[in-house]
């Protein structure tokens, strides 16, 4: 049995803030969910994946009651969360926050997550009023504006300014392998500010740089681009780190993305 690894990607400036990320490594799931799969919203053994986020859990040091997830709808909603929506999303028969797929929080020690597997986890620490904001965006999410609306939700809640906004981007599917038809394409030019840098054709066919484009929209509320962080690995490239919905054909599990501030 391969050793639960979880990856650090907490900016040193990020003083009590936590940004980390699990593998696929270290659970019990088999088959194409092997092994670390957290979500119980695919097709795996539902006990397997309890024991999984049992296991994760220990090695993030957190309790259920400190995490909190989103729906995920491939939108850009965005919702405030306080320590009465701890467990959300992961003790038993407590959905997670619905409609949503960005968590926003000022409470120390309360922690955010989302599941991917392909789409970038973002996270938005505010340095200066100790607020925490972590985004599923997906191209949908990406497209409708979820990075800029998350930005302008923490500016109006915790009066959050850009030149006090670090963003961390984590793993998800690269320029290299995220190929995109005519139809996605031609939205993506219609929605974002400049759109060749985000699109790439190479032997006729066409690719979707999903960092550039969230990039793009958070520069536009003002974000210095000195304080976005793309730390994203490609996990279509890299399968046996990662899960990949589209490099898997579909059938696939999830990995985490957690953030939050650990307090003073």
């Amino acid at each position: 049995m391969s050793e639960l690894a979880i990856l650090d990607l907490t900016p040193d400036q990020a003083l009590g803030f936590r940004f980390r990320v699990t593998t696929r490594h270290g659970g019990v799931s088999t088959g194409p969910f092997a092994s670390l799969n957290l979500s119980p919203a695919v097709p795996d053994n539902q006990a397997a994946v309890q024991e999984n986020r049992r296991r994760a859990l220990a090695a993030l040091g957190l309790t259920p009651q400190r995490l909190i997830g989103a729906e995920q709808t491939h939108g850009n909603g965005v919702a405030v969360v306080g320590p009465e929506d701890g467990g959300r999303g992961v003790l038993p028969d407590s959905p997670p926050v619905p409609g949503v797929d960005a968590l926003l929080t000022a409470e120390p020690g309360l922690f955010l997550f989302v599941q991917v597997a392909d789409c970038y986890p973002v996270a938005i620490f505010d340095t200066r009023r100790r607020a925490v904001g972590l985004a599923h965006c997906g191209w949908r999410g990406t497209l409708a504006g979820l990075p800029a609306n998350i930005v302008r939700i923490m500016a109006d809640t915790f009066g959050s300014r850009p030149d006090d906004l670090l963003v961390v981007i984590g793993p998800g599917i690269g320029p290299c392998c995220y190929e995109v038809g005519p139809d996605l394409a031609g939205q993506a030019r219609a929605k974002l500010p400049d759109p060749d840098r985000a699109i790439h054709r190479r032997a006729e066919r066409t690719f979707l740089d999903l960092p550039a484009a969230i990039i793009q929209q958070l520069r536009a509320t003002g974000l210095p681009e000195s304080r976005i962080l793309n730390r994203a690995s490609c996990t279509a490239c890299n399968r046996t780190t990662f899960y990949s919905h589209r490099a898997a054909g579909g059938l696939t599990g999830r990995f985490w993305a957690v953030a939050g501030w650990a307090g003073p």
